[in-house]
C-alpha cells in the first residue's frame, strides 16, 4: 500500500499541474487515478467529447447507499496579466500561509479529500465517501454534468452532496444561477453619409446591452428579492461588445457577450425567452433593409443556482459537523445547483475564502487546512458508526 501523504505534499503535486480551463487536466486525473489505485481505489473516468479532459470519481468504503460525495473541480483561472510574486504553479509558503494557482479555489480541498483516504479506509466506514473531480467549472461548470449523470447510474444513492468551495468552512445553502450567452449581430455595411441604405450591427448590439440593463434596473425597483444576496435581485450584465471597421462604415459586425445571474428559484430560462422575443424584434427591423441581417444568441453555459432545502440531510450533516447554524449564501455559482437538480441534497462547505482566489498570490491560510482536515476526520467517523 502506498506511503500516506500529507495534505501539503498533495497540494504541492497539484498546484504544479497548470490546469488552467483552457489547457487539459489529464495529467491531473492521472494522478489521482494512479494515487487512488495505490491504496486499492479504482476510479471511473469520464472524459469530454474531445478526450483533452476528464472527471473522476471514486468510492471508498462499502458499495450501499446512504453514502456522501466530496465533490471539487479540477481547473484553476488564467494568471494572464497578473504580477505574481511567486511562481503560481509552484506551492510556496511563507508564514502560515500557502500560495499557488489554485490553492484557494480549490485544490486545497482536493487534496485534503486525496489525503484522507488512508484514514477513510482505516476508519471501518459502514456508508461511504465518493470523491468527484469534475473539470472547466470556472468557466461554466461544464464538465460536472456528465459525472453527475453517470454516478447515478454507477453509485447507490448517497445522501448528501458537499461541494467544498471556499467558504471558511461555513455552511452555504444557497447560490445564484449564472447564464452566459453571446450575441451576434449581422448587420450591412454602407458609408456612414448614406446610413439609412445600411444596418449598424453596433447600433443593434448596442440596444441589447441597453436591454439587459433595463431588465435589470427592473428587477431592482420591482423584482423578486432575495435580502441574503448582495445585490438581493437578478442581475443582467454585458461585458464585452466589439464590433466595426472604421468610423465611417456600419458595421457589418458586432458581438455582445453577456450573463444572467438568476436567485434560486428564478428561471434563466424565462430571461432568456424574454431577451430572445426583444432581439427578434430588433431582427425584423433589420431584415427590412436586408434580409441577410439578423441576430444569432448562443447560450455557453446555463448553470442552476443552488437552493436551500426543505429539511436537507446534506445541510443538517454539514451543520452537525462543523456547528455552524448561521444563513449563508454566496455570490459565485458552483456544480450544486446542477447535483441539486438531478435529485441530490447539497450544501457548500470548503477551506478558504474566496476572496483571496483567482488574485495575484492567490493563498490559503494554512489553519484552513486544518479546519478542512477536521472536517473530514468528523465525517468519516459519522460515517463509520
Amino acid at each position: 500500500m502506498a506511503t500516506q501523504r500529507s495534505s501539503e505534499a498533495i497540494l504541492d503535486a497539484l498546484i504544479a499541474f497548470p490546469t488552467v480551463s483552457r489547457e487539459t487536466n489529464l495529467p491531473l486525473i492521472t494522478y489521482a487515478k494512479d494515487y487512488l489505485a495505490g491504496y486499492g481505489i479504482g476510479s471511473h473516468v469520464v472524459s469530454s467529447a474531445d478526450g483533452q479532459k476528464a472527471n473522476l470519481f471514486a468510492t471508498i468504503g462499502p458499495d450501499v447507499a446512504g453514502g456522501v460525495v466530496l465533490s471539487g473541480h479540477t481547473d484553476v483561472v488564467p494568471i494572464d496579466g497578473q504580477n505574481w510574486s511567486t511562481d503560481p504553479f509552484r506551492l510556496t509558503q511563507r508564514d502560515d500561509r500557502l500560495y499557488g494557482r489554485g490553492t484557494c479555489d480549490m485544490k486545497s480541498f482536493l487534496a485534503i479529500s486525496l489525503a484522507m483516504v488512508p484514514e477513510m479506509l482505516a476508519a471501518g466506514l459502514k456508508r461511504p465517501i465518493h470523491l468527484a473531480f469534475s473539470y472547466d467549472e470556472e468557466i461554466g461548470c461544464l464538465g460536472a454534468p456528465a459525472m453527475i449523470d453517470r454516478m447515478r447510474e454507477t453509485v447507490p444513492r448517497p445522501s448528501a452532496v458537499i461541494v467544498g468551495e471556499p467558504t471558511g468552512m461555513a455552511v452555504v445553502t444557497g447560490h445564484k444561477g449564472v447564464l452566459k450567452m453571446t450575441s451576434r449581430v449581422r448587420g450591412k455595411p454602407v458609408h456612414s453619409s448614406i446610413v439609412d441604405k445600411g444596418v449598424s450591427a453596433t447600433a443593434y448590439a448596442a440596444r441589447l446591452a441597453v436591454w439587459l440593463d433595463d431588465r435589470m434596473r427592473k428587477n431592482r425597483l420591482e423584482g423578486v428579492k432575495d435580502t441574503r444576496f448582495d445585490p438581493p435581485y437578478t442581475t443582467l450584465h454585458s461585458g464585452i461588445i466589439e464590433g466595426g471597421t472604421a468610423f465611417n462604415i456600419t458595421a457589418r459586425d458586432c458581438l455582445l457577450v453577456s450573463d444572467i445571474r438568476t436567485l434560486p428559484g428564478e428561471s434563466s430560462a424565462d430571461y432568456l425567452a424574454e431577451f430572445r422575443a426583444f432581439a427578434d424584434s430588433l431582427a425584423s427591423q433589420m431584415r427590412e433593409v436586408d434580409p441577410a441581417c439578423g441576430i444569432e444568441i448562443d447560450v455557453e453555459c446555463d448553470v442552476p443556482g443552488c437552493r436551500k432545502e426543505e429539511a436537507g440531510a446534506a445541510e443538517a450533516l454539514a451543520r452537525h459537523i462543523t456547528g455552524d447554524n448561521g444563513d449563508h449564501v454566496v455570490p459565485y455559482g458552483t456544480e450544486a445547483g446542477q447535483f441539486q437538480d438531478r435529485g441530490f441534497s447539497v450544501a457548500v462547505c470548503g477551506p478558504g475564502d474566496m476572496d483571496q482566489a483567482h488574485i495575484p498570490d492567490e493563498y490559503i491560510e494554512i489553519s484552513q487546512i486544518r479546519a478542512g482536515e477536521a472536517f473530514q476526520r468528523r465525517l468519516i467517523e459519522h460515517l463509520s458508526v
